[in-house]
């Protein structure tokens, strides 16, 4: 699985992402995917949303900065508006971003 994510469309503002965790839940693997140049920003999302949506591209594509990192990502960080998501993520041990 390519650990290195871009989304066709922003994400509070950002579009390059790095897969940290697999998740096994019940009967669906889930991924935490974060932002790779705000720790703050980070997702869980499903195997199937990220292979199956057409939302991802495998791999950081290479954008002009406007597109990479937009106004909405200002604007997220200028808001004191909390937005419910992860609050904590936990590299396990057999993750490529665990440098213990």
């Amino acid at each position: 699985m390519e650990n290195y994510w871009t989304s066709n469309k922003s994400i509070n503002g950002l579009r390059h992402f790095v897969l940290v965790n697999k998740i096994n839940e019940q009967d669906q693997i889930n991924f935490l995917m974060v932002s790779v140049v705000d720790v703050e920003i980070s997702l869980k999302i499903s195997n199937e949303e990220l292979l199956n949506s057409g939302d991802w591209n495998e791999g950081w594509l290479n954008l002009p900065k406007s597109e990479a990192i937009t106004k909405d990502y200002s604007d997220y960080k200028l808001s004191n508006n909390s937005i419910e998501g992860i609050e904590k993520i936990f590299v396990r041990n057999d993750s490529l971003f665990n440098i213990t």
